[in-house]
């Protein structure tokens, strides 16, 4: 049985994990922490993790950056493995949860679907045999109008994994409006569409003299990215200091 802190967990997320392992014999959730609880939890919230006491195997963290100062310092002093599924961190963060992590475990994922897991596995293979025939790589993210970062953390993720296959040398252009040239056969373009209530959708394309081929993921309920997330945390759950990811627990 692992025992998880939920974080955020009177979010659309924090509940929507709440209720899955709820159903969940391998795992239980012991404690909340929230600024907002109305009491609908069956277990015990905390304004923040520092006053939280109960003893647990995991915490996943649904909330938002402004929360990581906290997170990795209860998490180093109490050996507590840490899945992190916010979105939106600096450069100056990931470089702090990258310190923290020679101290304790932890998982981050832009994303914690299976599928978008694969895809990025997928997309690396195609890079490599496509950009040598100078095809065009574009990527198209579609989120709900509350989302407040653009482009996606998955995009970026997407992005990077095709251009690590490529030994780094595209970069990415976000805004077209702003430059008047012909597109440089080493970019990567990404473009951000927000409206409705659309869950998540993210498109690689490889363009082509003549043919064109698409990589697409569909997330039709945030529920792919709960599931992910608990099997995360049962994964994490007693594993030494490290920086561990979604391709870990795939494999």
């Amino acid at each position: 049985m692992t025992e998880i802190i939920m974080v955020g967990c009177n979010g659309r997320m924090g509940q929507v994990i709440s209720n899955l392992v709820a159903q969940d014999e391998n795992a239980k959730i012991v404690a909340g922490v929230d600024v907002f609880d109305d009491g609908r939890n069956p277990y015990p919230v905390f304004k923040n993790l520092e006053e939280c006491t109960v003893a647990a195997d995991a915490v996943i963290d649904f909330s938002s950056p402004k929360s990581l100062e906290v997170l990795l310092r209860v998490s180093k002093k109490r050996n507590l493995p840490l899945v992190l599924c916010t979105t939106g961190y600096t450069e100056e963060d990931l470089k702090k949860i990258e310190e923290a992590s020679k101290e304790v475990a932890i998982l981050r994922s832009a994303n914690m679907s299976l599928g978008v897991n694969t895809l990025l596995k997928l997309v690396s293979v195609a890079a490599n045999v496509l950009a040598k025939a100078d095809f065009d790589i574009e990527i198209i993210e579609k989120h709900h109008n509350q989302k407040v970062d653009a482009p996606s953390g998955t995009a970026l993720a997407l992005a990077d994994a095709i251009n690590e296959a490529l030994n780094n040398e595209y970069h990415y252009m976000y805004d077209r409006s702003k430059v008047r040239e012909k597109r440089d056969i080493k970019e990567i373009g990404i473009s951000a569409v927000r409206g409705g209530n659309i869950v998540g959708e993210h498109e690689v394309i490889f363009a082509g003299t003549d043919e064109v081929i698409e990589f697409k993921h569909t997330a039709y309920s945030k529920a792919i990215f709960a599931k992910g997330a608990i099997t995360a945390a049962k994964y994490l759950a007693g594993k030494g200091p490290g920086l561990y990811s979604m391709s870990d627990v795939i494999a």
